[in-house]
């Protein structure tokens, strides 16, 4: 396989993973948050880690390919390879979610708390609030009279 292959073949698997996430990511779209955004990190690790198929050549394949080819064709000793690869790219990629999962939510709250405490102070004294609502409105309507009547 000369370089331009291997490059092509590479391009060509990038693009199928890509369209294979946006697919998991359409179907997995109604869940909980705190559900579907791991699930999209553990699809992400399964389809683009990488693991090295030839030391010699330094040649990498996705190490699900070679995991499912060595068990289903039972050659060779790959398959701890690409386990080893995937859970070390799974740990790495979970821990940094796990980070950021915490700052998303310690940001959240503090940016609650500012708002509520901002919002007392913020409102305008002739607020929206003080004006009479619809329903308001059409009950003082329906109390007076709507047309004035001659008296004959």
């Amino acid at each position: 396989m000369f370089e331009n292959d291997y490059l092509l073949a590479w391009a060509i698997y990038a693009i199928a993973a890509l369209g294979l996430l946006l697919v998991w990511v359409r179907m997995t779209r109604w869940m909980w948050r705190w559900l579907r955004e791991p699930l999209w990190l553990a699809v992400a690790i399964l389809l683009f880690t990488p693991t090295l198929v030839d030391p010699a050549r330094e040649m990498l394949a996705p190490a699900v390919a070679i995991a499912a080819l060595d068990l289903l064709f039972k050659v060779g000793d790959s398959v701890w390879r690409a386990v080893a690869d995937v859970s070390m790219y799974g740990l790495i990629a979970f821990v940094v979610y796990v980070v950021f999962v915490a700052l998303r939510w310690l940001l959240k709250r503090w940016w609650q708390k500012r708002q509520a405490s901002a919002a007392p102070t913020e409102r305008p004294t002739d607020s929206p609030a003080a004006e009479p609502t619809l329903r308001e409105i059409l009950e003082q309507e329906r109390l007076r009279p709507a047309r004035i009547e001659p008296r004959l």
